[in-house]
């Protein structure tokens, strides 16, 4: 399939994919969406609200680590908030060095220019300590075939939409999230279409449908009671 880098509304670039008219983040600002969707309504929600402990160990499950961005973002803000992050991101197909040589995170974020390529070059199936905060582990399997049992505090689910990769947002799918989640775990997504809403009731969860970010309105957030 025909990828190609765009530039978003936030000045953030993305990939799209031509053939699904289908981008790994919103066209309407990649950083952006990221930091309200999974940072503001998954990480810092689950800190705040549920531990009310911001200086606990957390540890986040990320469906489709992509680009790395949202993995970039994590590790900014367990700086910046003095959180201990154990981060696992899932990739089935990783992105190509001539793609992340063309996102501009880096720079947009006002970090070293080699912050995002050092995840990319972690090897795959290994734990590395990225800094004092942020442990990474990149898992190169499909969403299926995820076996964690009570084991992460955060889900980002961020699988490309459910207009092109339906068998993404299945019931069964969501059974391994549930499984994945601690109890009192959250998970966040950019979606919001209807049956998700209800598979993720069906399954135990409670969840809540919040205001989208730019371009979107409304997303879910789940936890697992």
């Amino acid at each position: 399939m025909q990828r190609k880098i765009i530039t978003t509304a936030d000045g953030s670039k993305t990939i799209q994919i031509e053939d699904w008219n289908e981008q790994y983040h919103s066209v309407h600002g990649a950083i952006q969406e990221a930091n309200h969707v999974y940072i503001k309504h998954g990480l810092l929600f689950f800190s705040w609200e549920i531990l009310a402990q911001p200086t606990s160990e957390i540890s986040v499950l990320e469906i489709g680590f992509g680009t790395g961005l949202n993995a970039l973002l994590t590790q900014l803000k367990a700086e910046e908030l003095n959180l201990s992050i154990n981060y696992v991101g899932v990739e089935a197909f990783p992105i190509s060095s001539e793609e992340l040589a063309q996102l501009n995170y880096a720079s947009e974020l006002h970090v070293a220019s080699d912050t995002l390529s050092k995840f990319h070059s972690c090897s795959w199936e290994e734990e590395h300590q990225i800094s004092e905060r942020f442990t990474l582990n990149k898992q190169q399997q499909f969403f299926k075939d995820i076996s964690a049992e009570n084991k992460f505090d955060v889900i980002y689910f961020d699988a490309f939409g459910a207009r092109v990769q339906p068998e993404l947002w299945t019931e069964d799918i969501f059974k391994i999230m549930h499984r994945a989640l601690k109890q009192n775990g959250v998970l966040t997504t950019y979606a919001a279409i209807g049956h998700v809403r209800r598979t993720l009731i069906a399954l135990g969860f409670e969840v809540e449908r919040l205001e989208g970010p730019p371009g979107k309105r409304h997303m879910l957030r789940a936890i697992k009671r």
